[in-house]
C-alpha cells in the first residue's frame, strides 16, 4: 500500500531533458592560495613525479571524475601576464598578484597545466585577461597555444619545448567582469563590444573554438539580467556559453540549516532567468542559434575571518598563503549533492559546469605541504554524480511533502533527478532528503521501463550535521551501501534518511524497454 507521507515520481525513458554532456562535471583551478602549489604542485614532496606533480593529488583527481579544468581564473586572470608562465622556469619572473594579494612565483605555468591536464586525462578551459589586456593579447596566446608552427609565437611555443601544439578548444572571455572588485572592471557596453572583437579574432584563427561570455558573476547582482541582454545583444553570434557563477553559504548568527539546504532552489531560478534572458536576445536578433550555459563556477563558501595582518613587508605578499581552505562538513556535502542535481535537471542548456576550486582553495580535495591528502565530505556526491550520472537526464516531477524555510518559503523536501544510460542498460536515481529530522519515503513509478531489479543504493548521511574529515580523521564521513530499495512489480520503494545524498543504480531488462522519443 502507499505510503501517504511518501515523495513520488514516475520514470518514463519517453519524457527526457537532455543528454549529460561530459563538461557537466568540470572542475577549477586558479592560482589562488594553495590551490596550486603545495596543492597540485609540490617538487620534493614524497608522491611528487618529475614534474612536480602530486601523484597522491593526481589520483584523487581521477577518482572524483573530474572532466574539464577551468585555468587560471578567476579573478587572477584579470591581471594575468601569459607571458610570464611559459620559457624555462628560472627565467620567468616573480609578480605581485593583486586580485590575491600574493606573490606568484610563475613556477607553474601554462605548460604545466597542459601536462597536469594530459595525465589526468582532463580537458583544458582557458581563460584570456580581458582586464588588463584584450583583443591583441587574446590573439597572441591563441597563437602560441594552438597554432601548428611556423609563426613567431607557435616557433616560441616548439623552443619552449612542445612542438606539438596544445589544441585548447574551449576559452573563456574573460571572468566577472561585470563586479566592480575585478581587476579592469567593465560596464556591460564596453565588455560586450571587448567580448565582440575579441571572439571575432579568435574565430578567424580557429573557427572551430567554443567561447564563453562573461555573465553575471552571481543571481544577487544588480544588474542580473540587463547584463546579459546587453552583451548577449553585442556578440550571440560570436559566442556559444555564458558563464553562471553562484556559492552558497549558511548565513546569519543563528544559521539557517533548512534554508542553506534548499539552496538548489535558488540555483535553478537563476538557470531558468539565464536561459530565459538568452532565449529573448535570440528571438530579437531573429538568431537559429541556441545559447547554452557553462555554469564555471559553483560551490558551497563559507565566509571565514581574514587572516591576522602580516607580521612585516616580508609577509605582505605570501607565496601560496593559506586562503579559503573550508572544512566541509556533511551538511555541506548533502547540499553539494542537491547543487549537482540542480545542474542534471537542466542539461538540455547547461553544457558545462565548474566545481571551485580543485585542490585546497573550497575545494573537495585537501593536502598537507609534505603530507598526505584526503577526501573531504563535498568529494563524494561530486564523484558518485560524474561516475553514475552518464547519460539521458529524465523528466522528474516530485510529489513530496514539504516544509517551510526562512528563505525559501515552503520547498519539497525531496530533490531529485534520474539518468538513462542507454548503451549500460541502467537508470540511476540522484536524490536528497532535504529535512534534517524526517526520515522520508519514496516511491518510484517504472511503469514502461520493463523489467528492473536494484543494483545497489549508495548512501551519504549521519548523525552529526557538521561532521567533517580532516587531517588526523580523514574518513570519518564516507558513503555507505544500503539495503534500504527494492522493486515490487513496476514500484521501486525506497527509505531516504534524515539529511541524506543517495544514488539508487537500477539495471532494466533491455528486451522489454519501450522505444525512446528523442530530447
Amino acid at each position: 500500500m502507499s505510503s501517504p507521507s511518501a515523495a513520488r515520481f514516475t520514470l518514463d525513458p519517453a519524457f527526457g531533458i537532455g543528454t549529460v554532456h561530459p563538461r557537466l562535471y568540470g572542475s577549477f583551478v586558479e592560482h589562488l592560495g594553495r590551490c596550486v602549489y603545495s596543492g597540485l604542485y609540490e617538487p620534493g614532496h614524497p608522491d611528487a613525479d618529475e614534474a612536480g606533480l602530486r601523484e597522491d593529488v593526481l589520483a584523487l583527481v581521477r577518482e572524483l571524475g573530474v572532466t574539464t579544468v577551468r585555468y587560471p581564473g578567476g579573478n587572477f586572470v584579470s591581471g594575468y601576464r601569459w607571458e610570464d608562465s611559459v620559457g624555462p622556469v628560472e627565467r620567468r619572473p616573480r609578480r605581485l598578484e593583486p586580485a590575491w594579494r600574493s606573490t606568484e612565483t610563475n613556477e607553474f605555468g601554462l605548460a604545466e597545466f597542459m601536462g597536469f591536464c594530459a595525465k589526468a586525462d582532463i580537458e583544458p578551459m582557458m581563460a584570456v585577461n580581458l582586464g588588463t589586456r584584450g583583443v591583441e593579447d587574446a590573439g597572441r596566446l591563441l597563437d602560441y597555444a594552438n597554432h601548428p608552427g611556423g609563426t613567431e609565437l607557435s616557433d616560441l611555443r616548439a623552443a619552449h619545448g612542445n612542438k606539438e601544439p596544445f589544441g585548447i578548444r574551449m576559452w573563456c572571455l574573460g571572468n566577472e567582469v561585470d563586479g566592480p572588485w575585478q581587476i579592469g572592471h567593465k560596464s556591460a557596453e564596453e565588455y560586450g563590444r571587448v567580448a565582440r572583437e575579441t571572439a571575432n579574432l579568435m574565430k578567424m584563427i580557429d573557427p572551430g573554438l567554443e567561447l564563453v561570455v562573461a555573465g553575471s558573476s552571481s543571481f544577487a547582482m544588480p544588474t542580473f539580467g540587463t547584463w546579459e541582454s546587453t552583451v548577449l545583444t553585442e556578440c550571440y553570434d560570436k559566442v556559444d556559453h555564458v558563464s553562471l557563477h553562484a556559492y552558497y553559504e549558511m548565513k546569519g548568527e543563528r544559521p539557517d540549516r533548512d534554508s542553506f539546504l534548499a539552496s538548489a532552489v535558488e540555483m535553478e531560478r537563476y538557470i531558468e532567468a539565464a536561459v530565459a534572458t538568452c532565449d529573448h536576445v535570440g528571438a530579437t536578433l531573429k538568431s537559429q542559434k541556441k545559447m547554452m550555459i557553462s555554469f564555471d563556477e559553483w560551490n558551497v563558501w563559507h565566509s571565514e575571518p581574514e587572516p591576522p595582518p602580516a607580521s612585516g613587508p616580508e609577509d605582505d605578499w605570501p607565496q601560496a598563503p593559506r586562503l579559503l581552505e573550508n572544512n566541509y562538513t556533511l551538511t555541506d556535502a548533502v547540499l553539494v549533492g542537491s547543487l549537482m542535481i540542480a545542474l542534471l535537471r537542466h542539461a538540455d542548456r547547461v553544457t558545462s559546469a565548474s566545481l571551485a576550486q580543485l585542490v585546497n582553495v573550497i575545494a573537495p580535495i585537501m593536502t598537507q605541504p609534505g603530507g598526505p591528502s584526503w577526501r573531504q565530505t563535498t568529494f563524494f556526491p561530486f564523484a558518485q554524480a560524474s561516475k553514475y550520472g552518464r547519460g539521458r537526464v529524465l523528466r522528474v516531477e516530485v510529489d513530496s511533502p514539504t516544509h517551510t524555510t526562512g528563505r525559501f518559503g515552503e520547498i519539497d523536501l525531496l530533490h531529485a533527478t534520474a539518468v538513462h544510460d542507454e548503451q549500460a542498460g541502467t537508470i540511476t536515481v540522484f536524490a536528497v532528503n532535504r529535512s534534517l529530522t524526517r526520515e522520508l519515503p519514496l516511491e518510484v513509478d517504472l511503469r514502461g521501463l520493463g523489467a528492473v531489479r536494484v543494483v545497489e543504493h549508495l548512501l551519504l548521511t549521519g548523525d552529526d550535521p557538521d561532521a567533517r574529515n580532516t587531517l588526523t580523521d580523514p574518513e570519518r564521513v564516507t558513503p555507505r551501501t544500503a539495503d534500504a530499495s527494492a522493486v515490487t512489480g513496476d514500484v521501486l520503494t525506497c527509505t531516504l534518511p534524515p539529511l541524506s545524498w543517495n544514488v539508487v543504480r537500477l539495471a532494466i531488462d533491455s528486451a522489454n524497454v519501450p522505444a525512446t522519443a528523442q530530447s
